[in-house]
């Protein structure tokens, strides 16, 4: 199933968003501003998602789902960008990047704070590699609410080793804890590369065979549990 799907005519929005409404909602900082005047070309907000325009009832965590637009200037983009609008916009948002008649789809698992229903916890985001903007799109997936249709849109961009069994947040959250991993061995790979003492050599690499291990535990961990 791809990620880019055949919204309902009647969820379509088409307003563009000024950049300027992002700023003021998100309490943007002058390096978010730059980056949005270097990457962003034009935000459009093109479908709502919600009870009244596609017929499925909301949820308590999944009221309303956003799909915007962003025109970039290169392929090149900053995920700040998107963290600043899941900031101003109080829904889950799906994303669709384009350049250069290239298209990509991002998202992260948003929910609201169990501290504070009023915020908004955003996670990593998954996306889509580049593709032809001209391509296929798929009918949106058969649910009975919101929050299962917002399960899998956002399964549709997780990569495959995060499965497509259990609840979407523990899903997530074992991505999250993959990558997290991941990054921590990639930092002690550098560490190692820059090392030229012996010993001190020999304690990273004992530090990357644990770090190597916790991965593919982590790893078993997801095929055995069917996620």
């Amino acid at each position: 199933m791809t990620a880019f799907f055949d919204y309902p005519k009647a969820a379509a929005f088409g307003r563009t968003v000024p950049k300027s409404k992002i700023y003021g909602h998100a309490g943007a900082s002058a390096r978010i501003k730059q980056l949005f005047v270097d990457q962003v070309d034009q935000i459009t907000w093109m479908f709502k998602l919600a009870p009244e325009t596609i017929n499925l009832a909301a949820t308590k965590s999944v009221s309303e789902i956003q799909v915007f637009g962003v025109s970039l200037r290169s392929a090149e983009f900053s995920e700040d960008i998107l963290a600043a609008i899941d900031k101003a916009i109080a829904f889950p948002i799906v994303f669709e990047l384009t350049q250069n008649a290239k298209r990509k789809a991002v998202a992260a698992y948003k929910r609201p704070s169990e501290a504070d229903s009023a915020r908004w916890v955003v996670g990593e985001y998954f996306a889509t590699d580049w593709e032809m903007e001209s391509g296929p799109r798929t009918p949106l997936p058969t649910a009975l609410n919101l929050g299962g249709l917002y399960d899998q849109v956002l399964t549709a961009l997780m990569p495959a080793e995060a499965g497509r069994g259990g609840p979407l947040e523990s899903r997530v959250r074992r991505m999250e804890a993959l990558r997290a991993k991941q990054r921590e061995i990639d930092r002690i790979r550098t560490r190692l590369n820059r090392e030229n003492q012996f010993n001190k050599q020999v304690e990273i690499n004992a530090e990357l065979r644990d770090a190597l291990r916790e991965l593919n535990e982590l790893s078993q961990s997801s095929k055995d549990d069917g996620l």
